[in-house]
């Protein structure tokens, strides 16, 4: 079964909204994770969210919202991850009472994450010194002055340290959680839950945050008819000299599109689709690891060990463990 689908309760989250919180990287929260999913077809919902605030009523960024009724900072001692959303004013502490909260859901073993300048708060908290984090490339040179013990990654859309996560900006909070949807639940459901959101459904966490977004010139130089036939082909031989002949531009031209408009290669991104499509056919019950690595276009079992190992950090055989079950079939009927 999934993890958390056959769990007595749903993985608790609780996310902090301080002053000035950022209000749309709250509902990224909500939305990511407070949701009812019926069409996950599961008996019960895998995540609970909870909003809590240091004081009974929080203005957020700029005063377009005031939250009220929400739970106080002990609700923090139940969850299983915290989520801390950022702020502009980013060079004013953190109170006592939010850096107290984030520091003891840390220490007994929580999961903690932050979106986009959130991350000040969990190095102010003291939980990213001598490891590696991101932040909105905005805020980088300050983040740099304020926290010089942090490896700050300022050009990647999120950083996965394992009990502590940091997403680089507002948009990328998605990036960051569908992540967290992949490694609790696996590839099926995540692709189920980014569909629901009309998001991509893998960006690496190394991709890059700033890509540039020109106004296309004629004719329409969007990717997107490109990538929806090269979906369709995974299993097939593709390169990336494919994928250039397709779109009727050099491969060279081809690298230049991916890098604006997704800010990845060409052939990082086939790569990735095709460990995603992997995955998705061992959790659907599919054993024979040849027959899995012809039809996702990994070629050879020994490149799909290789591959799904270094995505997920679990061999084939440990992932279908962990993820295959009856509810993902059940997703694919």
């Amino acid at each position: 079964m999934p993890q958390g689908s056959s769990q007595r309760r749903p993985h608790r989250v609780a996310v902090i909204v301080d002053e000035g919180t950022n209000p749309f990287e709250v509902g990224v929260a909500t939305e990511l994770f407070g949701l009812p999913r019926p069409e996950l077809g599961l008996e019960r919902p895998l995540y609970d969210v909870t909003l809590c605030t240091p004081a009974p009523d929080v203005r957020m960024n700029h005063g377009f919202f005031t939250l009220t009724g929400a739970a106080g900072l002990d609700a923090v001692d139940d969850a299983d991850t915290l989520v801390v959303p950022g702020r502009p004013d980013n060079v004013v502490p953190r109170g006592a009472a939010v850096l107290d909260a984030i520091r003891r859901t840390h220490a007994r073993g929580a999961r903690v994450l932050s979106f986009c300048t959130g991350s000040f708060a969990l190095a102010e908290a003291g939980l990213l010194d001598g490891r590696r984090a991101t932040t909105h490339w905005l805020w980088a040179d300050s983040f740099r002055e304020l926290h010089p013990k942090v490896l700050l990654e300022p050009d990647v859309l999120f950083v996965d340290e394992g009990d502590v996560l940091t997403a680089a900006g507002s948009a990328a909070a998605l990036d960051l959680g569908l992540h967290l949807w992949r490694r609790d639940h696996g590839a099926e459901i995540a692709n189920h839950v980014s569909r629901r959101l009309v998001f991509a459904a893998h960006r690496d966490g190394g991709q890059r945050q700033f890509v540039e977004r020109p106004v296309p010139d004629v004719p329409d130089e969007s990717l997107g008819p490109l990538i929806a036939w090269a979906q369709e082909r995974l299993g097939q031989p593709l390169t990336v000299a494919d994928l250039a002949a397709r779109a009727a531009v050099s491969p060279a031209t081809l690298h230049r599109r991916f890098r604006a408009q997704l800010g990845t290669t060409p052939l990082a991104w086939l790569t990735g689709e095709r460990v995603a499509l992997a995955c998705r056919l061992i959790e659907r019950g599919e054993e024979r690891l040849d027959i899995v690595a012809h039809r996702s276009g990994l070629g050879t079992a020994a490149n799909l060990r290789a591959r799904v190992r270094r995505e997920t950090g679990l061999s084939p055989s440990a992932y279908r463990r962990r993820f295959g079950s009856p509810a993902g079939e059940a997703l694919m009927a």
